[in-house]
């Protein structure tokens, strides 16, 4: 003890000072331990490669132990030999307590661990650096709620503990690393098993709209899918068709620990940034009854449609479709509810209306393009944490109504090439019927009869075109699209059609 004592300058209370101090606790640390791995990795760098996926210079409690680590580290990656002799140039004078840093480096290679053992001890010292952590959070916490401003509320601190928590559980996990090919396999034969038991035969979660899913083999797990569209297209009312769909058709079988395992459909999350509740279930309530949203509204409707309705809501109430209608909330805050979601009640499918009503860092305010990229990483981060496709609508530039041919594509995407570059599908929703509306000619001209043709032939339809997609391929989805009820199906054709009599 004598040893790591002259090492790192520390001395003991006097007995008398012990006695009238307050009992003050020492953060978690083992100096013996890093000590131990740094002389690990001086002696054979082979060490290094034992702990330098997980293990970061700021994990070491000496303020000396983290430059050493540092310099052996790009020493290492630099292709170069890190060892007492070679590292001392680099390290500057330092109080060690008598000793020089070229004493101190060639004690450390005499304290060696033995290289098998680097891990362990590299975990270990990671672990307490974790715990410190935690209890800097824990005493931030703790500061924050007794001075806290104005205009922090108990749900904003309690987000940001959220957030810094699970901060802390993505860093740095000592379980990574490569594969074999024989897990990966196995992992992709599990997937074809999956997509053989379920309804449809789909690799992922059933859109409930036949066309599309053949397209895109259903909704994939880790994907995020952006939906963008000019306003009028119907993008909302694309997601909120699919949203409801999946959470109809929830389906769950009993796993051997008591939980609830998806088997068929899934548990949604609905971030509505634009509407409130109420005017989405509305929208939901219209899609699903037949009866027209505004009519609902107003109570202008039947005794029949009111049955409709009311058959239709109690079916609402017993599926699994979870909304969060806060507006203008941060990527940080829209992550911390869907891992509450996901922890409380399942997720299956999480849905963000819209993607340009969420807001980033502060340290991004002034500089929308940077925020965006921070917001599209965010997402495509979540839906690989939870394990879950992310549908997050997006607005489309200005740029499309100037064009002659009106469809979108990649370039039209607003306001950052981010979207385009996390996104794993990109879909545009495109209705020829709403630009035709409104270039009508005057009546009765050859021009007016040849627009009432194709008024006829793009009437009730929809195409939804996929831009992007990482594991499938692109192309345009024709859907059949009822304005009055904004609603999604699959378009009848006419070799779909029963035979004529």
């Amino acid at each position: 003890m004598a040893f790591v004592e002259s090492l790192t300058g520390r001395t003991g209370f006097p007995p008398a000072a012990q006695m009238d101090a307050p009992a003050f606790r020492v953060a978690p640390h083992n100096v013996e331990a890093e000590q131990a791995l740094l002389g690990a990795i001086l002696v054979n760098n082979d060490a290094y490669d034992r702990v330098s996926d997980f293990l970061k210079s700021e994990h070491f409690s000496e303020e000396l132990h983290r430059r050493v680590y540092e310099v052996a580290s790009q020493l290492i990656r630099a292709g170069k030999h890190a060892s007492p002799a070679t590292m001392r140039t680099f390290l500057g004078e330092h109080d060690l307590g008598g000793i020089t840093v070229p004493q101190y480096l060639a004690r450390l290679a005499a304290e060696a661990t033995a290289v098998i053992n680097a891990k362990d001890y590299g975990r270990l010292v990671y672990d307490l650096a974790i715990r410190r952590t935690l209890i800097n959070i824990g005493e931030e916490v703790v500061n924050t709620a007794y001075d806290a401003p104005v205009e922090l509320s108990p749900r904003d601190q309690i987000e940001e503990a959220e957030r810094r928590l699970y901060e802390v559980a993505e860093q740095g996990l000592t379980n990574g690393g490569f594969q074999s090919f024989s897990q990966a396999l196995t992992t992709a034969i599990d997937m074809a098993a999956k997509a053989f038991e379920r309804d449809g035969g789909l690799s992922g979660i059933a859109t409930g709209l036949s066309d599309l899913d053949k397209k895109m083999g259903g909704l994939q797990s880790s994907d995020l899918i952006i939906v963008a569209g000019r306003p009028g297209m119907g993008k909302t009312a694309l997601a909120t068709n699919i949203a409801f769909n999946v959470a109809r058709a929830y389906e769950f079988e009993l796993a051997p620990d008591g939980t609830h395992k998806t088997k068929n459909g899934g548990i949604v999350g609905f971030f509505s940034l634009e509407m409130s509740a109420e005017q989405l279930a509305t929208r939901i309530l219209s899609e699903q009854s037949g009866v027209q949203s505004s009519a609902i509204r107003r109570g202008g409707i039947s005794e029949l449609e009111f049955q409709r309705i009311t058959a239709v809501s109690r079916e609402m109430n017993t599926i699994p479709f979870y909304i969060d209608q806060t507006g203008g909330i941060s990527i940080a805050q829209l992550t911390a509810r869907a891992r509450r979601l996901k922890r409380q009640k399942g997720l299956d499918l999480l849905v963000i209306d819209y993607l340009q009503l969420l807001s980033g860092s502060k340290s991004k305010e002034g500089n929308r393009v940077q925020e965006l990229t921070e917001i599209t990483t965010g997402l495509k981060a979540l839906a690989k944490e939870l394990a879950v496709p992310v549908i997050a609508l997006s607005q489309l530039s200005r740029q499309v109504e100037s064009r002659e041919d009106k469809r979108p594509q990649l370039s039209d995407l607003r306001e950052s090439g981010s979207i385009e570059q996390d996104a794993d599908v990109v879909m545009f929703v495109y209705r020829e019927e709403y630009y035709l509306a409104n270039r009508e000619p005057k009546p009765g001209s050859e021009e007016h009869i040849k627009w009432m043709a194709d008024m006829h032939q793009a009437h009730g339809k929809a195409e939804v075109i996929i831009g992007k997609q990482r594991h499938g391929p692109t192309g345009a989805v024709e859907l059949s699209f009822e304005a009055e009820l904004t609603r999604f199906s699959d378009l009848a054709r006419e070799d779909h059609l029963p035979e004529r009599m």
